[in-house]
């Protein structure tokens, strides 16, 4: 009578191989007396290391694929720091929300002006003969003006991008069930197949006709789900100007991650 092998049975019980998922971690590089922190990202799909300066933090990013030592990734960033270095420093500084800053609004320069006072709101004006920079004028307590400034900033945001989300809805033909302000680095609106959409409130601070634009970008997706050549076509047909504003957004989009509070700030909205 046959029987199978105890060696058969243990197989049977043995777990499958998964691929070693990624995992992240930081090497110190020190260059001409500056010590900069890099975060090591390991990646089964990457092939080669990748070194990065991300724009909008100054923040150093390494790819590594999963089975490259520690060891080498060291000795590359170790020959690269010359080249961090320099990344780094034409990555212009963080400006708060404090009095005297210089902040864009709809994509021209507005100075903050604090007024002591114990409630109120922020009141704009715009440049004239006079002044080349629009003001903010902030009324309230001290300790609230960053506070006060992003508040003032997401209720303009979320008018305006409702607003011409639902213009644009009404063009196309479809619903929103939904528009959420948020503060996000990796994207700068999102929409869901049921029709929530999610925004940056940070495109308040680009030119008109880019909100404008991102406006149509994620209602378009309520026609296309994708980024397909109908998708395109799509945005074309209702958004002459896409071009120009994506391009804004590519060349100047991550500058606009300078501004903020100090201490940060919750990102919903």
């Amino acid at each position: 009578m046959f029987s199978w092998p105890p060696s058969f049975f243990r197989s049977l019980r043995r777990p499958a191989a998964t691929p070693p998922r990624p995992s992240a971690d930081r090497i110190t590089v020190a260059h001409e007396g500056t010590v900069y922190a890099v975060r090591v990202t390991r990646k089964a799909t990457a092939r080669r290391l990748i070194l990065r300066v991300r724009s909008d933090t100054g923040e150093a990013v390494l790819t590594v694929p999963a089975r490259t030592p520690m060891a080498q990734a060291k000795d590359f960033l170790n020959r690269h720091g010359g080249w961090i270095a320099a990344r780094v420093a034409r990555i212009p500084g963080r400006v708060a929300f404090t009095n005297g800053a210089v902040v864009p609004l709809r994509g021209v320069a507005h100075r903050i002006l604090h007024h002591e006072a114990l409630r109120g709101g922020v009141a704009v004006s715009a440049p004239d003969a006079q002044h080349a920079e629009g003001v903010l004028e902030v009324h309230c307590g001290a300790a609230h003006v960053e506070r006060r400034v992003l508040d003032f900033l997401k209720a303009e945001a979320r008018r305006e991008l409702s607003d011409a989300a639902m213009r644009y809805a009404a063009r196309l033909g479809v619903t929103i069930t939904r528009i959420t302000i948020k503060d996000t680095r990796s994207r700068w609106g999102s929409c869901s197949a049921r029709g929530a959409l999610a925004f940056s409130w940070r495109i308040i601070m680009a030119p008109p006709h880019v909100l404008d634009y991102l406006a149509a970008h994620e209602v378009a997706h309520r026609v296309e789900m994708n980024h397909s050549a109908r998708y395109w076509a799509v945005v074309a047909g209702c958004c002459p100007h896409w071009q120009e504003a994506e391009s804004w957004l590519t060349r100047h989009g991550a500058e606009l991650h300078r501004y903020g509070p100090a201490g940060g700030a919750p990102s919903g909205c």
